[in-house]
């Protein structure tokens, strides 16, 4: 088995929607965006290079299939993506579902305004839309 520890900043985050093969998926808790993130169970990763080869095919069908499951989930016109690692060095992932009506369009969502937590009962729906795209 191998050792994989989660950064707190990234488990504080959001819950676990899904374990993957590879990664761990995590929602960013904001009401604001459909965001997910990919953390691979590797300990000491920091860049995607830093994956062998084999598992790096992996991570790239696994962000395949998040953003499929976001877009699905969530409608939005675009994707983004992003493995940028300045405030959280361990190897992690964003997929975001945006929309030009969203407050942050057509800027980045990083450090866009305080996070708006969603209610127990939009955070459950969300979840379960997510889970169930992901399953599909």
């Amino acid at each position: 088995m191998t050792s994989f520890q989660l950064d707190p900043r990234l488990e504080a985050d959001g819950p676990v929607v899904a374990e993957l093969p590879l990664c761990q998926v995590r929602l960013v808790d904001d009401a604001r965006f459909v965001w997910l993130v990919l953390i691979p169970r590797r300990d000491g990763l920091m860049e995607i290079f830093d994956i062998p080869a084999p598992e790096r095919a992996v991570l790239m069908e696994e962000i395949a299939a998040v953003g499929a499951a976001v877009k699905a989930a969530s409608g939005c016109a675009k994707l983004n993506v992003a493995a940028l690692g300045n405030m959280v060095r361990q190897l992690h992932v964003h997929v975001m579902g945006r929309d030009p009506g969203d407050p942050a369009w057509p800027g980045p969502v990083f450090g866009f305004g305080a996070r708006e937590p969603l209610a127990p009962e939009a955070m459950a729906e969300r979840l379960a839309t997510l889970r169930s795209a992901l399953a599909s």
